[in-house]
């Protein structure tokens, strides 16, 4: 007998690994070559997707969808209302809340914000997400930034509160005045206080 305990209705693909001191409920779903690892707790009604890492000591959910190719480093809660798109990256201990007036001697489940981390965006090391945002395709959100609003597309966020100090490529390059990736020759352009490729 093993310390794994998986909720007898639990999807799993026969190709994901679950460390053995990990917990996964009930109502969960988790897709082809994913990995969850030592004390990670999935809860009830989680649907993740292909080829995604869990960390050391993550907690996901409930009702939380993660989509393929995510990495969840170590220390990190994903809660209620968090969605996080393809090839999202969260990097150590990174916080998400879900209320944005929290106080203990009162419920306020109901008041539960959602916040959207769209495809190739990456969350940098003790970076805190508020409630309520969305971030951006292939944005960056760097190391201890606090993010309270909406990160556009391909933006380098920085600093208490997070400005856009930059942008980043599809490579996750930021970009100087010549605006070329210099990973891949990638052009880009800014309009309109957005980036666009140069096809």
């Amino acid at each position: 007998m093993t310390s794994t305990r998986i909720g007898p209705e639990a999807k799993i693909d026969a190709t994901a690994f679950i460390h053995e001191s990990a917990y996964v409920d009930n109502g969960v779903t988790i897709g082809a070559g994913t990995k969850v690892w030592h004390f990670s707790h999935i809860l009830g009604d989680v649907e993740i997707g292909a080829n995604c890492v869990f960390g050391q000591n993550v907690v996901v959910g409930p009702s939380v969808k993660i989509g393929n190719n995510c990495k969840v480093q170590n220390n990190i809660s994903l809660y209620k209302g968090v969605t996080l798109e393809d090839g999202v990256f969260c990097g150590p201990s990174c916080v998400f809340t879900n209320v944005n007036n929290p106080r203990a001697e009162i419920e306020r489940k109901e008041e539960f914000a959602p916040t959207l981390v769209k495809r190739g965006s990456s969350i940098g090391a003790n970076a805190t997400i508020i409630c309520g945002s969305t971030l951006g395709e292939y944005c960056f959100i760097a190391a201890g930034a606090v993010v309270a609003k909406d990160v556009p597309p391909h933006a380098l966020m920085a600093g208490v509160p997070a400005k856009r100090v930059g942008w980043m490529s599809h490579a996750g390059r930021k970009l100087d005045e010549t605006m070329t990736c210099p990973d891949t020759n990638q052009k880009y352009a800014e309009r309109n206080g957005n980036l666009i490729e140069i096809k």
